[in-house]
């Protein structure tokens, strides 16, 4: 059978690629190698542009469903452990395991501005946010096989040969390796893959443990790397630095996790059970491109490194809603030159930040004199409000900003939520996965100049209070902003109509 395009990985980051391609109707099969979920600890929070990008999808509900479930357990661990006093602050992250928390944060910041409901989105496990997108991508027509994985492929000019482990074969006009950090897509194809190697293991598990009531909660630092103990019950992190692990895939047992808690904390602790369990290193790499032809690359496919501070997820599914759009304008015919290489142009600047900016953690967390001399300059300032701001606004993905021309500040950015005079957002309005045109001044020449794009931008006369300068603007299907002005000309709208979305029709 051919399929438009076969997605190698039926995590996340495949998933919710499989969703942006079949809101433009392409024909889409996801291979998942694991025949069910896999339920070791990962990912336990989203930043703030992944929370915009599924309520800009209509996943909000189901995600802050599980976020209220989430945060009744944890307040009730910090109650088991005597919280009954003052609410404490929110934190909004942590860098090397230094919690900064949100009463720091200026928040009227002008990178915060018309944040929206997506604000509410924080601690949802991967594992949930997987669950989610599976259900939307069936709903929306993809096939997903689990127990099926991709054994081999040969690439040509026109598409690309897929094997699979069933022992069938599937023709696809593309391929997508979103199969993980050991992505068999990525070496079959010859992707160039360079960075640093692993110092640390890192063990995380969800447990039954004993002897941590004495223990101080969040990230602390012992004899030769941390620990964590919660926020959630049972969870366990350790960080040692004693190089990559002898063996990766062996199962990680009760004895090696509490041998390696009691030699950070210096606690008697007991490991009475693992519910799951799982170890990492700092390895950091990164494809060199996205894109090989017709193979790409997204996810921890195109790039690994450490969990520390939460953005691999937050990576993946960035990259699934940049490419989404993207290769199916190139799949539809109408995709403008070099439109599918702006994947990589767009998206590699920001894993490279995500790598140095774990490789920083990594490095400030050695147990060694001068190292904690350092952290604690670094901890200083971190917590004055400008710190806190500072780190709040590189966690939560907002200065991220693509190389988009235009003189407006907010081209290349993601765009706020703005608020209209009608009690809708612009959220609300991007649900269909279609570009949107903002006509904000009542301007007939805006409207006329994109009608011949009327197929592939939808546009809104609105008004918008919340931005009473701003009198039109041109969002992608992925939120960036394409084009803004604030006197009512329509300057540059019919170029960035036709680099972003072809020739009018």
């Amino acid at each position: 059978m051919n399929w438009d395009v076969v997605i190698s990985g039926g995590g996340p980051v495949g998933l919710m690629l499989a969703c942006e391609l079949r809101l433009k109707n392409v024909d889409v099969l996801v291979v998942e190698r694991l025949a069910e979920p896999d339920t070791t600890i990962k990912a336990g929070s989203v930043n703030l542009t992944t929370g915009e990008a599924f309520y800009r999808r209509g996943l909000l509900p189901a995600v802050d469903a599980i976020v209220q479930q989430n945060a009744e357990q944890i307040r009730k661990f910090l109650e088991s452990r005597g919280g009954g006093g003052p609410k404490p602050a929110i934190p909004v992250g942590h860098f090397a395991g230094i919690m900064v928390a949100s009463n720091g944060v200026d928040f009227e910041d002008p990178a915060f501005r018309d944040v929206g409901p997506a604000a509410k989105v924080v601690v949802i496990q991967q594992q949930a946010v997987e669950a989610i997108l599976a259900e939307r991508a069936a709903e929306l027509g993809a096939e997903i096989r689990r127990g099926v994985e991709v054994i081999g492929f040969d690439a040509d000019d026109d598409g690309v040969t897929v094997r699979l482990g069933d022992r069938t074969e599937v023709r696809a006009g593309w391929l997508v390796g979103a199969d993980g950090g050991r992505s068999f897509v990525r070496k079959h194809a010859g992707f160039e893959f360079p960075g640093t190697d692993p110092a640390v293991t890192g063990r995380q598990a969800l447990t039954e443990i004993t002897g941590t009531d004495a223990l101080p909660g969040g990230w602390q630092h012992g004899t030769g790397g941390l620990y964590v103990h919660g926020p959630m019950p049972g969870r366990i992190l350790t960080v040692e630095f004693d190089g990559p692990p002898e063996d990766r895939d062996a199962p990680v047992t009760a004895q090696e996790l509490e041998d390696s808690f009691r030699r950070v904390s210096g606690a008697d602790v007991h490991v009475t059970k693992v519910h799951s369990a799982t170890r990492f290193t700092d390895n950091a790499r990164q494809a060199t491109t996205y894109r090989r032809g017709r193979v790409l690359l997204a996810g921890d496919a195109a790039h690994v490194h450490s969990p520390f501070g939460g953005q691999g997820l937050n990576l993946g599914l960035g990259d699934a809603v940049n490419l989404g759009w993207k290769l199916a304008a190139t799949i539809r015919g109408w995709a403008p030159d070099g439109l599918l290489d702006t994947y990589t142009t767009e998206r590699h600047p920001i894993g490279e930040w995500v790598l140095e900016w774990t490789r920083a953690q990594v490095a400030l967390m050695r147990s060694d004199v001068r190292t904690k001399a350092l952290r604690q300059v670094v901890t200083d300032l971190l917590l004055t409000d400008d710190g806190a701001t500072y780190l709040a606004k590189k966690l939560s993905g907002v200065l991220h900003r693509y190389p988009i021309e235009g003189e407006h500040d907010l081209t290349g950015r993601g765009a706020p939520d703005f608020a209209f005079a009608d009690g809708t957002r612009l959220g609300e309005h991007l649900q269909d996965g279609r570009a949107l045109l903002l006509d904000l001044a009542d301007n007939a020449e805006l409207r006329d100049t994109a009608s011949g794009w009327a197929g592939r931008v939808t546009t809104l006369t609105a008004k918008c209070d919340s931005e009473p300068a701003l009198t039109g603007v041109l969002i992608r299907p992925d939120g960036h902003v394409a084009w803004a002005r604030e006197d009512g000309a329509t300057t540059g709208l019919d170029a960035s109509l036709r680099r972003w979305f072809g020739e009018p029709t």
